[in-house]
């Protein structure tokens, strides 16, 4: 029995999806502004979204600190009798 391999013949869509460089000195210069104006746009968004988690963190967790305050000044006490278990010995080799 003879065994056939598929194979993808990508050299047709290699040139569709494969980045070039304009040719034009300008056009260049103006594409890496415009990669440049993309990246710092990127970069202050992540930090601003970056900076408001880690405000509504503090805020979360100042308020929850005061909700749990006012639960526990309310008398509610838990009390229990706590064994500690030692760890068993290991057997000395001999």
């Amino acid at each position: 029995m003879h065994a056939r391999s598929f194979r993808f013949d990508s050299s047709q869509l290699h040139g569709l999806f494969s980045p070039r460089k304009p040719r034009t000195p300008l056009l260049r210069v103006a594409m890496g502004l415009i990669g440049l104006a993309l990246l710092a746009l990127l970069v202050f968004f992540g930090l601003f979204i970056g900076a408001a988690m880690l405000a509504i963190g503090v805020a979360w967790r100042l308020l929850r600190k005061q909700t749990v305050r006012k639960n526990s000044a309310a008398g509610q006490v838990m009390d229990a009798e706590y064994r500690v278990l030692r760890k068993p010995e290991l057997p000395t080799p001999r």
